[in-house]
């Protein structure tokens, strides 16, 4: 069976193992964080981020009836876009991992440190980051076996926290999302800090460009700040 096939074709879950989501995150480096309430706009979003080469999305669960777009997101990208792995973030309660899980998401990320999302993904092996802000969280997130740890909101530790974290835990993985942008030298101080990836919503995938739907401009910019992370890895 080649990734990506449904196993049962009566059974939506997750397409890719945990940890091809984890190596696909090192090896890019970038996961573009995005929600909209117009499912024309997020695949629109989607496929230029895919055109640009991304390979990962996550999609922030912040709207009403956030699940019923994501569940048409996700099915849009089995049927179109062939490697895409799509995520759910902004998860808050293990009701609502079950539920994302159960439309095939392939990660969940929590603001939060969250055990009973722990537990319900470990249950299923889907890969899930936790919101961390301290070496105490961090250390019971992975304790609880989360191979990548949100650093949420990045803008408020900065890369210093991170390689102050990597001096008595050099096996930590660290995302941080908030406060990284697309510029060269932000990019070079988290990488250089010791991140293994880099989430970025707003400073990637602007309000302007989903207003006038510059969906090439967003294909281009996905394209370059992956080829930046690239070159400073």
């Amino acid at each position: 069976m080649q990734v990506g096939e449904f196993q049962d074709k009566n059974i939506v879950m997750a397409q890719f193992s945990r940890l091809q989501v984890a190596i696909q995150m090192k090896e890019s480096g970038l996961v573009p964080l995005f929600y909209n309430s117009d499912i024309k706009v997020a695949k629109d979003v989607l496929k230029s981020c895919y055109d640009g080469g991304a390979r990962l999305l996550e999609f922030t669960s912040r709207g009403d009836f956030a699940y019923e777009i994501f569940s048409d997101l996700i099915k849009y990208a089995l049927k179109e876009l062939p490697g895409m792995i799509l995520g759910v973030g902004s998860v808050t309660d293990g009701a609502a991992a079950s539920l994302y899980m159960q439309m095939g998401a392939n990660f969940i990320v929590t603001p939060v440190l969250r055990e009973d999302i722990a537990t319900l993904c470990n249950r299923r092996k889907v890969l899930w980051l936790a919101g961390c802000g301290s070496l105490s969280e961090i250390a019971k997130a992975e304790e609880l076996g989360c191979e990548i740890v949100k650093l949420f909101p990045g803008s408020t530790y900065g890369p210093g926290f991170v390689k102050a974290i990597k001096g008595p835990q050099p096996w930590t993985s660290i995302m941080p999302t908030g406060g990284v942008s697309t510029d060269p030298e932000n990019l070079k101080s988290w990488f250089e800090a010791g991140v293994i990836c880099v989430g970025m919503g707003s400073k990637l995938i602007s309000k302007e460009i989903v207003a006038n739907k510059k969906y090439n401009e967003l294909k281009n910019a996905v394209s370059k700040t992956l080829n930046l992370i690239k070159n400073i890895k």
